[in-house]
């Protein structure tokens, strides 16, 4: 009775598996929701997973090392490939804000390429994301910087404050300065905070362009392989500036990151998609 008991959950389990194979394979909506699925459950594992060895530095940058690790492992898994370009144009020696567009909730593996690669990086988050245990408490002891955005007075004080960090402790603020995930040909008006934090810290300003996803289509539940590139632009001074540039400030920005995005698109839609 053993036997047959085993021999049968052999035979469901093996059934089960050849069936998420032929529907992975074929159909492009299941392998979207799959892939999908795969990406959260493991970004939320590989950003908490390594809570024990970030408790032996709390507020380290270098603790985000490790789920950016994981990040890199999950592009594999799902088979993006991501090319980085313009290392040269690095800041070094000084903290600055990264400027990075927003495309979608995997643009969390964009900064797993990113971390390693520019140091001292941080970024901004709601203030509810650290009740979100334990993933917030990961957040925190990476140096996740959280603002209280129904609290004006205590997120600008918030916000000064990372200026300060920028400037003394050299650091690398990565923000998404569209504020909304867009993954059209144009690229959205920019939010302002992030100038007003470049302005007030006197800090350079480094445009980060990552081309467009051509592999992903929500309305469409496709989610193929990808090939992507991030294109680290040379850095756009603020010494000497006042908020009477921000504006300036702001056009110049969208302007460079714009023409990158519409270049490095095109050439990536060429190369590895047939994209009308």
């Amino acid at each position: 009775m053993l036997l047959i008991n085993d021999y049968k959950f052999e035979l469901t389990s093996t059934l089960f598996i050849m069936f998420i194979i032929i529907m992975y394979t074929s159909s492009h909506a299941f392998r979207y929701c799959a892939k999908f699925t795969i990406f959260s459950v493991l970004s939320f594992l590989s950003a908490t997973i390594f809570i024990p060895l970030m408790l032996r530095r709390p507020r380290d940058y270098r603790n985000g090392l490790l789920p950016a690790w994981g990040g890199r492992q999950i592009s594999k898994l799902l088979g993006l490939k991501w090319e980085m370009r313009g290392k040269e144009n690095i800041v070094q020696n000084t903290g600055c804000v990264v400027l990075i567009n927003h495309q979608s909730c995997l643009d969390l593996l964009v900064l797993s390429e990113i971390w390693p690669v520019m140091e001292r990086c941080t970024v901004i988050s709601k203030k509810q994301i650290f009740y979100f245990w334990p993933f917030g408490l990961a957040s925190w002891l990476w140096g996740t910087i959280f603002i209280d955005r129904l609290n004006g007075e205590k997120a600008q004080q918030t916000i000064n404050k990372t200026g300060e960090t920028i400037r003394d402790k050299k650091a690398k603020l990565c923000l998404f300065p569209e504020g909304t995930r867009n993954g059209g040909p144009e690229l959205l008006t920019f939010k302002k905070g992030a100038f007003h934090v470049a302005i007030s810290s006197q800090c350079p300003i480094q445009p980060v362009v990552v081309s467009n996803y051509f592999f992903l289509d929500h309305k469409k539940r496709i989610f193929d392989k990808g090939h992507i590139v991030i294109t680290i632009l040379p850095p756009i001074s603020t010494e000497g500036l006042t908020k009477e540039n921000l504006n300036e400030l702001v056009e110049k920005s969208r302007n460079a990151m714009q023409d990158v995005y519409t270049k490095s698109s095109e050439e990536m839609k060429t190369k590895y998609f047939n994209v009308s």
